[in-house]
């Protein structure tokens, strides 16, 4: 663990042997990644074009509705990541997670760097989610199969984009896979994940597919 509070290597996150384990992305899933985009693009003049589940190409000027090429989306997005601790929490995932909390561990799995990676600590810590975060670059079936294998059975993934749900599924086949979108604009934009094993309709959803699966809810 750093001297920030993250993890940037799934052998220093701490896990308990006998639990559950709930690895969960962050934007998306756990918070409101693009709600809050909108509102930093609004404050500049921009907006974002929801026709596509995209960033690139689809962030415009509101006077003429031109898009911004590649590059100054790239750059707003590292502005808008650099002090990013105000989002909001997905809708039940709050109470979804305090619900499960006595009967299995839960770790936060999201790609951002190490720079960003302190404001993402401090949104988490705000919302009351007081969980691991593990940063990462990349596919996530690595890290998934790394915590996965040092935790109890069953262990759970969810994520928004089918990319890291099919990840996981070559890397830990074993791992129960939830696809979740938490922003009801976005969801209809992309189709069900075929790696995953539910495509969840919320928070609420997920926890009835987790429950139904752990050994104490039987």
């Amino acid at each position: 663990m750093t001297a920030n509070g993250f993890h940037t290597s799934p052998a220093t996150v701490p896990l308990d042997a006998d639990r559950p384990l709930l690895i969960t992305d962050a934007d998306e899933v756990l918070l409101r990644f693009v709600d809050g985009f909108i509102r930093f693009l609004d404050a500049r003049g921009l907006s974002l074009d929801l026709s596509s589940y995209r960033l690139h190409g689809n962030v415009k000027r509101r006077d003429d509705s031109t898009p911004l090429i590649d590059i100054e989306v790239t750059a707003l997005l590292e502005e808008f990541r650099a002090d990013l601790d105000w989002l909001d929490a997905a809708e039940h995932a709050g109470a979804v997670l305090a619900g499960l909390r006595e009967n299995m561990q839960t770790v936060v799995l999201s790609n951002v760097t190490p720079a960003q990676a302190p404001a993402r600590i401090r949104n988490l810590a705000r919302l009351g989610f007081d969980f691991p975060l593990l940063v990462n670059s990349g596919p996530k079936g690595a890290p998934v199969r790394a915590l996965a294998r040092r935790a109890g059975a069953p262990a759970f993934f969810m994520d928004d984009i089918p990319m890291h749900l099919a990840s996981a599924a070559e890397a830990a086949p074993e791992v129960f896979r939830i696809h979740l979108i938490c922003d009801d604009r976005l969801r209809p934009l992309l189709p069900p994940a075929p790696a995953a094993h539910l495509r969840a309709a919320d928070w609420r959803d997920a926890k009835a597919f987790i429950r139904a699966r752990l050994p104490l809810s039987r």
